[in-house]
């Protein structure tokens, strides 16, 4: 829960509850065993009390009531130290995925209502496969003890079925074997019905922080959009298309719009093909002009960030990093985020995010204009984008467009579309370099050597005697006449 005023929650504020599911003896289970000893007594006691509001055989809202009902049950003090410590409960039931809280500014009393909105116990398969809260389970409780648990909620298969090799037959009925539906006729009013119902829902459970979400559904979209849209048509069969909603909240989550924004968005000429499918190309490239244009939204963008700074899902499903592909944290990022965070935020958010946080004042715009071109023409995955950018960051290299450009090609041509391949890339890059500097310093140990070698094995001078170092001496008479003789005869004279 984040309150940046303690005044604005306190006793007096006046709260509702509102759930859509009902607690199974297996959610009470979870409950007591696996949540209690990661977020203590306090947190889940608060988790029943709320569930209680609302009839064990209703679904929806319950009344609204002051909080000051909740420091009661707590037996805490409405003082400050009460509202933080209330605060505290709360915040430990938001963030392992049990509560979601909602502030409504009423504009007539200038006050604020909460909202509370309890969400189930995962079941014991989908709480193992969620890597934070196993790991948090592990830290409060030990290894031995988190697998002994997992083992707990296990019933073996027969030692008959087991022990033997047996053929198995799916012979269930599917369900149109059985049930014949008349396709033929199209019942209008009830699609009418449901359309109304969503959107009215949408527009009841609307509140300042919903707006900032950058989560939206078909009914938030469809409402915005007048009926004499030239795109009303296509845009209304969106309700058939829940992945084009999905790609549509992606585009919003990476460019920062809002929701008029992109109503306005899907309103444009060449958004949807002429069979009425949406443009996904197209409506991120305005969405990108849109974000490159407008530098009066930069404020909204620091909000943005900072509200997703915990959780930077959308609606696409997050990825776990495996462990073995962790890179390390550059000291840009040191003490925001731990190694699993960090590896996290690169395998699951758009590059403009991480880009945003190696830049934290404004990107510039040479930079965007390089990962526009990456993301526009060479279809990087997101992933692969951040690893990149880790890459640059790390080794503390030159933002240059051609350098960058070259390792983009290197990786289009190389096939590399997931997180994992991409810190495969850049480990081999790595280690090729440190091969190249333990090569070329083994080639200077040795040209060093060699010519150490070659002075050694040089041969001595040997002094050359000239003229000038003959001993001069004189002859006698006698001697001369002998070597006049001689030379005589050599002449044959």
């Amino acid at each position: 829960m984040k309150i940046l005023n303690i005044l604005h929650f306190t006793e007096n504020h006046r709260f509702y509850i509102y759930r859509d599911f009902s607690m199974s003896s297996m959610n009470t289970y979870m409950l007591n065993n696996i949540y209690q000893p990661m977020v203590g007594l306090s947190a889940i006691s608060l988790y029943h009390f709320l569930y209680q509001q609302v009839s064990s055989d209703q679904l929806g809202y319950s009344e609204l009531e002051q909080q000051r009902k909740l420091f009661l049950f707590l037996g805490i003090e409405p003082s400050e130290r009460g509202r933080k410590f209330l605060i505290e409960q709360f915040s430990k039931l938001e963030a392992i995925g049990l509560l979601q809280t909602y502030r409504k500014y009423i504009l007539d009393s200038d006050d604020y209502i909460y909202e509370y909105k309890l969400l189930s116990a995962l079941s014991p398969k989908e709480f193992f496969k969620n890597q934070h809260l196993t790991l948090l389970l592990r830290d409060k409780i030990g290894k031995h003890t988190v697998i002994s648990l997992r083992e707990s909620f296990k019933e073996k298969l027969p030692t008959e079925i087991s022990t033997k090799e047996i053929y198995s037959e799916n012979v269930s009925v599917p369900f149109y074997d059985l049930f014949q539906l008349n396709t033929q006729v199209v019942d209008n009013e009830l699609e009418q019905a449901e359309l109304e119902v969503s959107a009215s829902l949408q527009i009841v459970n609307q509140t300042l922080e919903s707006e900032s979400s950058n989560e939206y559904t078909y009914a938030d979209l469809i409402t915005r959009i007048p009926r004499n849209s030239m795109n009303r048509s296509c845009i209304e069969n969106l309700k058939y298309e829940p992945e084009q909603i999905n790609a549509i909240n992606y585009v919003i989550k990476k460019y920062h719009l809002t929701l008029q924004e992109v109503s306005s968005l899907l309103d444009e000429d060449g958004i949807f093909s002429e069979n009425g499918d949406l443009v996904i190309d197209q409506l991120q490239k305005k969405a990108n002009s849109n974000y490159r244009q407008d530098k009066t939204r930069e404020d909204n963008r620091e909000r943005f960030l900072k509200k997703d700074s915990k959780d930077e899902r959308v609606s696409y499903e997050e990825k776990i990093v495996d462990p073995d592909y962790f890179l390390d944290i550059p000291e840009v990022f040191i003490g925001q985020c731990d190694k699993q965070q960090y590896n996290m935020m690169l395998c699951n958010v758009p590059y403009t995010h991480v880009l945003k946080r190696v830049f934290p004042g404004s990107i510039p715009d040479r930079i965007l204009d390089i990962f526009d071109k990456i993301d526009m023409n060479y279809k990087l995955k997101e992933e692969v984008t951040n690893v990149l950018i880790h890459y640059l960051v790390s080794h503390d290299l030159d933002w240059n467009k051609n350098f960058i450009d070259s390792i983009a090609s290197d990786l289009l041509g190389k096939q590399v579309n997931s997180f994992e391949q991409a810190v495969k890339y850049i480990r081999n890059k790595n280690e090729i370099k440190e091969k190249l500097k333990e090569n070329k310093a083994n080639k200077k140990s040795n040209s060093r050597t060699y010519s150490s070698r070659m002075n050694q094995n040089q041969k001595p001078k040997i002094p050359i005697i000239t003229t000038n170092q003959v001993e001069k001496r004189s002859f006698t008479q006698k001697e001369l006449d002998e070597i006049q003789k001689l030379t005589q005869q050599l002449d044959g004279n």
